[in-house]
């Protein structure tokens, strides 16, 4: 019989490693608490020409990448690569700019890049991030990057280093773009055939190259912050005030660009610095015609992504326990015909009350449900035989410390409550 795989590029979250996903679920959603966000849920695909019009048609994404397809009607669809430009959608679409407390939203959930898959990189990922729209206030941009500082410290994280820039604005960029041109055009035959492409069309793509030797020539061209006007001098020498204030270390590093066009001003990345190449565990930026690209006003917007499977490494790479690994406080031991039914009622009772219970009707000995007990590694056990059944008892066993006591069946939650605490 044939056996069946996942597609390349995807995997299985199994149940030994599901707890470690909630965890990291439950520590970013705590942070939007913290720093009062609301969730966000769109669809997994979209009209392909919104990715397509905001992310540019010189990424990497859009060239190569998207997962695109035409439905029953012959409608351009594509599975979502990235989070941000579904957010600014629905945000110009549902008017939540018209909304209180609707400019700060969150999101998590599957994304999809047709990419060579590679450890920490898969073609379907997980992906958590924020977006805050609305303000050009660099304390904004300080804000959005003190909440990923402060989300990997949460989860234990030391070994990582947030690097800064800002790619300018459409005023300062021409300059720039011209500075680029005549920069790489002198080694345009080093350049792989993408880079070539990118320099005629946005040259800025040419510096977030991941090809090694167009990285290497990328070492020494222009830097951006060379050409920033006064207001994006202003507001990066703000967001650097900002961040030294709130005590967030921080390293100035020209060479971010992040891959997507709707990126002005602000750019930023987090690394893990025992990582090697694939190393960014959070990357994002400030955007300025993203919304209005969009069919929205003029307003500006800044967010960040991160991914599930590379922070995973991260965590496990400095050995931090993190989560627990789902376990019943309670395995109920039946003995006896007779008792089945009182079991049932009992076991019924303890979930009613909040307390988890496992019970398996297919092993009948007291030796195999003991045995099973340990293996599900189970602080306490429940035992109901016939003799329990006439005196109206049960027996409590500790399976730590190998105590035991008769209890009567109406002081069951009471006894595992009391049991508990000591």
């Amino acid at each position: 019989m044939k056996k069946y795989k996942v597609p390349r590029g995807t995997f299985d979250i199994l149940p030994e490693e599901s707890f470690k996903w909630q965890y990291i679920t439950k520590t970013f959603r705590q942070t939007t608490q913290l720093f009062n966000y609301r969730e966000i849920v769109t669809p997994i695909f979209e009209n392909s020409e919104i990715f397509e019009r905001s992310v540019g048609d010189t990424s990497d994404i859009v060239e190569k990448e998207m997962y695109k397809f035409q439905d029953k009607k012959g409608r351009e669809l594509a599975l979502r690569p990235e989070g941000t430009a579904p957010v600014v959608r629905s945000f110009v679409e549902n008017g939540l700019h018209l909304k209180p407390n609707s400019a700060k939203l969150y999101y998590l959930g599957p994304m999809f890049r047709y990419d060579r898959p590679q450890k920490g990189r898969y073609r379907q990922f997980y992906q958590y991030g924020i977006e805050n729209i609305g303000s050009e206030n660099p304390f904004i941009d300080a804000e959005v990057i003190a909440f990923a500082f402060h989300f990997l410290k949460e989860l234990g994280l030391q070994n990582f280093e947030l690097q800064i820039n800002s790619i300018g604005c459409e005023n300062c960029t021409k300059e720039y773009d011209i500075a680029l041109k005549k920069y790489f055009s002198k080694h345009l035959n080093e350049l792989c055939s993408d880079c070539k492409t990118r320099l005629e069309k946005n040259p800025k793509r040419v510096l977030d190259c991941k090809v090694k030797n167009c990285k290497t020539i990328a070492k020494d061209a222009p830097s951006m912050l060379d050409y920033l006007d006064e207001d994006c001098k202003t507001h990066f020498s703000a967001i650097q005030k900002y961040l030294s204030e709130m005590q967030i270390p921080f390293v100035i590093n020209p060479k971010i660009v992040r891959g997507l066009d709707y990126y002005a001003q602000t750019a930023f990345e987090i690394i893990d610095t025992n990582l090697g190449a694939q190393n960014t565990l959070i990357g994002g930026g400030r955007y300025s015609k993203l919304v209005q690209q969009l069919g929205g006003a003029n307003i500006s917007g800044i967010g960040f992504a991160g991914g599930f499977e590379r922070l995973l490494l991260s965590l496990e790479n400095e050995n931090i326990i993190f989560g627990m690994e789902q376990k019943p406080e309670v395995y109920f031991v039946n003995l006896g015909e007779n008792t089945k039914y009182e079991s049932v009622k009992i076991i019924s009772n303890l979930r009613k009350n909040g307390i988890s219970c496992e019970f398996n009707p297919d092993k009948i000995s007291m030796n195999a449900q003991m045995k099973e007990a340990n293996k599900k590694g189970v602080k306490f056990c429940l035992i109901l035989g016939e003799n329990e059944l006439k005196n109206n008892e049960i027996i409590l066993k500790n399976m730590f410390t190998s105590e035991q006591q008769n209890v009567k069946r109406d002081k069951i939650i009471e006894a595992i409550i009391t049991s508990k605490k000591s």
